[in-house]
């Protein structure tokens, strides 16, 4: 009876949800199947070397089942589950702290503005080296983050080294709801900026304060218009990034789904209105801009809202739809393909500005060249163009021997170089006006 019970586990896993390719198998074949890898399991419990955990197992070969369709499908356990739901949430009950993993202590990277942290005084820079007596040393920077998150109004106390102070001293904190501002906005000068780092379920009221608030700011009869800020945003949730375009957009297709079958074709439409009040934009994204991302820079890219700015995205161009599992957690499966207002897939390929700038200094990530989509092994392949005639003109500048003086006033070519083109576009429009 022992030896068939984790397939009888992998059965439950796998006849609760469609199998891929069941309509070329028969129930014999995959219950064949499954005796093999319960056959497996069991020798593996047997005879491996060392005692096997059974649960880490079992997760291990669902996990490897669902990573070889492509990069993004995936098994997460209970604990992973939450974790992600708390992502795409945008708030959790914790004490308001940005922190590292610095020689094995919890370094402060900073503390949040009007959290609990930033009230009790923690500085950047400290150290917490116990947490409710317990020391640090040894703990992985995930295992305290969750020791420091928790119920709202239940209380930790940490203990802080900071530098220039002889001993450590004590900090009673109690947790409160934590918001994670995926969008954060300043006026430079007569253009907003607005930089969106992920789609959570904070992302579009985020952006819809920065549109109201900068009108405000600048004048309204001094707004040139916008940035948006996508680079280095790796996407989030889907319903976010239509909400988003249709700030901008007040008609027509902003992105559609389509699966395995015709009828699984979802389109998502703009409503009437634009936010912006028709003001130029300019979307700035590089090869770390992915998914929803994307979603953003093609719509606004397809419908001449935006002049799309930097260098190529990433290239996801897949949706994917997470399936709870009860209590043993959740699947994350590929499930569609998205494509923009043009018909076009930018799976494996990418979005490609209208205008290619480069940083001045190109640096490599971790030592290594920023990968896209296209060098993920196992990525789901680009499906075939449609041709809809159109033709999409791009310039390709870079910042070597331009003598720009916007340049020199910030670290950030591109955007010096988005502010002096929005400058310039606004000029034109208004000259056509008078």
């Amino acid at each position: 009876m022992r030896k068939f019970a984790p397939a009888a586990l992998i059965v439950l896993v796998l006849f609760a949800f469609p199998s891929v390719g069941r309509e070329e198998q028969t129930k014999s074949d995959i219950f064949g199947q499954l005796n093999l890898l319960g056959d497996v399991i069991e020798r593996v419990r047997q005879d491996y070397v060392e005692p096997v955990n059974d649960q880490k197992m079992i997760e291990a070969a669902i996990n490897g089942m669902l990573t070889s369709l492509d990069p993004h499908s995936s098994y997460m356990n209970a604990k992973m589950y939450r974790d992600m739901q708390v992502q795409t949430r945008g708030e959790f009950g914790g004490l308001g702290i940005q922190v590292t993993l610095d020689n094995n202590l919890i370094k402060v990277i900073s503390p949040i503005d009007g959290t609990p942290a930033a009230k009790a005084g923690i500085k950047a820079g400290d150290y917490i080296t116990e947490l409710d007596g317990e020391s640090v040393v040894g703990m992985t920077l995930s295992d305290a983050v969750e020791k420091m998150r928790g119920p709202v109004n239940s209380s930790i106390k940490l203990t802080i080294a900071r530098p220039g102070k002889d001993k450590p001293f004590n900090v009673a904190l109690t947790r409160e709801i934590i918001q994670i501002k995926p969008v954060k906005f300043h006026a430079e000068r007569d253009v907003g900026y607005i930089r969106i780092s992920s789609f959570n379920e904070q992302t579009d009221a985020g952006v819809k304060e920065a549109l109201t608030k900068l009108p405000k700011e600048i004048g309204p009869n001094k707004l040139r218009g916008y940035i948006i800020d996508l680079r280095d945003n790796p996407g989030g949730l889907l319903d976010q990034a239509i909400a988003v375009v249709d700030d901008f957009v007040d008609h027509g297709e902003i992105v559609s789904t389509r699966g395995r079958r015709p009828e699984d074709t979802q389109r998502y439409n703009a409503k009437p209105g634009d936010m912006a009040h028709g003001k130029p934009l300019i979307v700035l994204i590089n090869g770390g801009s992915a998914s929803a991302s994307e979603i953003v820079a093609g719509a606004l890219q397809d419908h001449r809202r935006a002049v799309i700015l930097g260098t190529r995205s990433f290239g996801k161009g897949s949706v994917q739809t997470i399936i709870p599992l009860g209590t043993h957690g959740a699947l994350r499966l590929t499930t569609a393909r998205y494509y923009t207002p043009a018909e076009r897939s930018i799976q494996a390929k990418g979005i490609e500005p209208d205008i290619v700038v480069h940083q001045a200094k190109v640096e490599p990530i971790n030592g290594q060249q920023r990968l896209h989509e296209a060098d993920l092994r196992g990525h789901l392949a680009a499906p075939k163009p449609v041709d809809t005639g159109a033709k999409q003109d791009s310039v390709t500048t870079d910042a070597e021997g331009t003598g720009d003086e916007s340049a020199s006033k910030t670290d950030d070519y591109q955007l010096s170089y988005a502010l002096d083109l929005l400058r310039g576009i606004s000029l034109v429009e208004a000259s056509k006006e008078n």
